[in-house]
């Protein structure tokens, strides 16, 4: 039987999965213009990869499971860092214009719970951006990449136990189908689920919802990164004040200008994303503030080393020059979505799974910064090489009947995102998780649109695995079971239907 993949996804793990399948045919199916809903572009940080003199693969790994919070598949982590230098090297050969110094070496800096400086990057806060721009400019290059932008992926079509094709909506939103025997989804997270987020709005969950529906096992769903420092100027999504801000030296302080990290962790600023981001809500919870402190650390190089930041606070009519930056943990990153093994495959045959939406075990409770673009090239490449070597073109779309809205209710999408916001968000407890378990479990059964209802169904996945793990770790902390239990040692696994018969528990013992 011939083969034909489609990519789910115009995103970094999208865009580099196509380009490694080439000259092999691959239709990608966007959701925006490539570059434009993905997220990968707001990345300012850059790319972890053990390459400097003195650093070994194997440090980079130690360093990913400490702060994996005992969750980390050691094997997996270590394979990806050892790949890390041929990936760099890949991004190079497209011509991603890495910093570097005067004699030609790449240039690394330090970001938070990194041993040492191992972060390759581009003109301080544009990584994200310059590595989208040169994977857009080619895969537009490339013969074999077939690109269908402001196609939005709704659900998966299953024949026979594996995957038979995709359905989405165009840009008309009519319904149609598209059939493919290998279908990748690179759809990212789940950022847009929660009212405060640096992602954007395409970063829905939905490709989280999709994969679960058709079959495929979620894992590690409630761990979520809050990344401690979006600029909180009141925008959807939250500008982000990138963490090597702090690794420069800057600080954080409250409104009484006191440094409030000193006291919660002996890294301080550069302790892991989940302590910060708790250090900095108990000080808005408080009243007292949080702002960080680049004056004395940046000051007057603040334009020059970090371009993206400063403009976003000029905007604001902030000169982060001489005045603190107000601050606020977002959702950032979510370290669970759809199980992959070593190679991307799911546990549904013929779906594939790689970048945010995918859970490759790599990051545990909690992801090490800079991680996650070097996660989404690793298995990227590895998809592509694990995929059919003879594939034929994907054949055109066919409409499909109408089933459901296509347009969102804005007042059930607020609800949604802030119940995610207020309950599951950065401190969680048993009596908001259960509110919030009614509240989606309603939102999933009234919503008119397939998305939003996807959404619900995404954020339901979030919530019940929040509500099973009674403890404390990485990126899931609960204040009613604020330690870690050894008993929870483990990864979390869902399905569908075990998603919804827990669910239902819940709700019946409340009635």
């Amino acid at each position: 039987m011939p083969s034909s993949v489609i990519i789910v996804g115009g995103g970094l793990a999208g865009l580099f999965t196509a380009l490694k399948l080439a000259p092999r045919p691959v239709t990608i199916l966007a959701a925006a213009p490539l570059g434009a809903g993905a997220s990968s572009a707001w990345a300012q940080g850059g790319i972890a990869a053990a390459i400097a003199e003195g650093d070994t693969a194997e440090q980079h790994t130690h360093d990913t499971v400490i702060a994996g919070a005992g969750l980390v598949d050691e094997a997996i982590a270590l394979g990806m860092a050892r790949e890390a230098g041929d990936r760099v090297r890949d991004l190079l050969s497209y011509g991603v214009p890495f910093d570097r110094d005067l004699e030609g070496r790449l240039i690394q800096s330090r970001e938070a719970a990194h041993s040492t400086h191992r972060i390759v990057r581009v003109k301080g806060d544009r990584a994200g951006a310059a590595i989208m721009a040169a994977l857009i400019e080619a895969v537009r290059k490339t013969p074999s990449i077939t690109v269908h932008e402001h196609i939005h992926g709704e659900s998966l079509i299953v024949k026979d136990g594996r995957i038979s094709g995709v359905i989405a909506r165009d840009e008309d939103n009519h319904r149609i189908e598209y059939q493919a025997s290998e279908v990748v989804l690179a759809t990212g997270g789940i950022g847009h689920l929660y009212a405060v987020t640096t992602n954007p709005v395409e970063s829905s969950g939905i490709g989280l919802a999709m994969a679960a529906k058709a079959g495929a096992v979620i894992a590690d769903a409630e761990f979520v990164q809050f990344h401690p420092t979006a600029i909180a100027i009141g925008r959807d999504p939250a500008p982000l004040a990138t963490e090597a801000l702090r690794g420069e030296g800057a600080t954080l302080i409250n409104k009484a200008g006191k440094r409030f990290m000193t006291t919660l962790h002996k890294d301080a600023e550069l302790a892991p994303r989940d302590l910060v981001a708790r250090g900095v809500f108990s000080e808005l919870l408080s009243g007292r503030g949080a702002y960080l402190d680049c004056r004395e650390a940046i000051g007057a190089r603040f334009a020059e080393l970090f371009p993206t930041v400063y403009a976003t606070c000029q905007s604001a009519g902030i000169d982060p020059a001489t005045t603190p930056i107000p601050v606020a943990p977002a959702e950032h990153y979510h370290m669970g979505g759809v199980m992959t093994d070593a190679e991307g495959r799911t546990s549904l045959q013929g779906l594939w799974a790689v970048g945010e939406v995918a859970s490759t075990g790599v990051h545990g409770a909690n992801r090490l910064a800079s991680n996650s673009l070097l996660e989404a090239v690793v298995f990227a490449a590895r998809v592509a090489h694990a995929l059919p070597a003879h594939l034929e073109a994907v054949a055109p779309p066919v409409s499909r009947d109408d089933e459901m809205s296509s347009d969102i209710d804005e007042d059930q999408l607020g609800i949604l995102r802030e119940t995610m916001n207020d309950h599951v968000g950065v401190i969680r407890n048993k009596i908001g998780l259960e509110t919030a378990l009614w509240t989606l479990a309603d939102l999933a059964v009234h919503a008119e649109a397939a998305s939003l209802k996807s959404m619900a169904e995404a954020a339901l996945f979030i919530t019940v695995a929040a509500h099973q793990r009674e403890e404390s770790r990485g990126g899931h902390y609960r204040d009613d079971f604020p330690k870690s239990d050894q008993a929870w040692a483990h990864r979390s696994r869902l399905t569908y239907q075990d998603m919804q018969v827990y669910v239902q528990k819940i709700i019946g013992a409340h009635r």
